[in-house]
Order: C-alpha cells, then structure tokens, then sequence
C-alpha cells in the first residue's frame, strides 16, 4: 500500500492550501487518519488526527486554522491550511494506522514565505 501526498507548495504568510492524501488500494481496519510535519532542522511532529470514532485531535500551534477530514474516496484525508505562517513551512506528511500496520505518504513540501 502507498499513499500519495500531494498539494503542497509555496504560499505567502495568510494564504491557503489544501492538502490531500490517498491510498493506492483500499485499507481495512483503520484507526487513525492522520498529518505530521517536519520543519527543516526539527522532528516530525503531529499536525492532526482524525480517528475512526471520529475524534479529532490538532497541535495548539494550529487550533483554529487548519481542519482535517475524510473525502468521499475510502482511505482519502485532507488537510485543509488557512491563515499560514512562515512557521508552517515543512514537509507534511499523511499517516495511516490500521490494525494490523502504519502506513506513511512521501511527504509534500508547504512553503510559506513572502
């Protein structure tokens, strides 16, 4: 299984992006949706989770701004970014958790920037 992170790109501080994350075949027993991030010199850490339950979880550093969600397409998650900051900028990437293993999309660069 692969998943396909893409919608990323360069943005000026205050602008948008959506980011979307699909499996390449379907997933069974999925727990978790999720998106990190790594900015550059730093971990990866969590942006948002979605669980199966439908409980969300969001880092403080982007309560309020960013929203996740599942598509209408199983195993497909989005990560819908508003008012960006330059400390956004990262490479994001998707998460899937299911029951039996962890899957990891490539990784799609946002850049914020003026």
């Amino acid at each position: 299984v692969q998943l396909q992170a893409s919608g990323g790109g360069l943005v000026q501080p205050g602008g948008s992006l959506r980011l979307s994350c699909a499996a390449s075949e379907s997933i069974g027993g999925v727990t978790v949706n999720g998106w990190y991030r790594q900015p550059p010199g730093k971990q990866r850490e969590l942006v948002a989770a979605l669980s199966s339950l439908g409980i969300i979880t969001y880092a403080d550093s982007v309560k309020g701004r960013f929203t996740i969600s599942r598509g209408n397409a199983k195993n497909t998650v989005y990560l819908q970014m508003n008012s960006l900051k330059t400390e956004d900028t990262a490479v994001y990437y998707c998460s899937i958790v299911s029951s039996v293993a962890t899957y990891w999309g490539q990784g799609t660069l946002v850049t914020v920037s003026s």
